[in-house]
């Protein structure tokens, strides 16, 4: 299932994030869950790889990372 299959407007929509990566400080782009079961709200949507290698691993919150902006 894609990331972005059967998108809606409001909390289904994962908000799009750029953090600094805790490796080497680079800024990554990360998809943010705004909704879904208890638990799940601000946490990563999907894996994403940094340039340094670094793995940003789904599921983990936001609030781990330094927001960028």
């Amino acid at each position: 299932m894609s990331l972005m299959s059967g998108c809606q407007e409001g909390k289904g929509t994962p908000r799009l994030v750029e953090v600094k990566c805790p490796n080497c400080g680079e800024t990554v782009e990360v998809f943010v869950k705004m909704g879904g079961a208890i638990g799940q709200t601000g946490t990563l949507a999907a894996d994403e790889v940094c340039g340094c290698g670094y793995v940003l691993k789904m599921g983990t919150y936001e609030t781990e990372y330094e927001v960028v902006g």
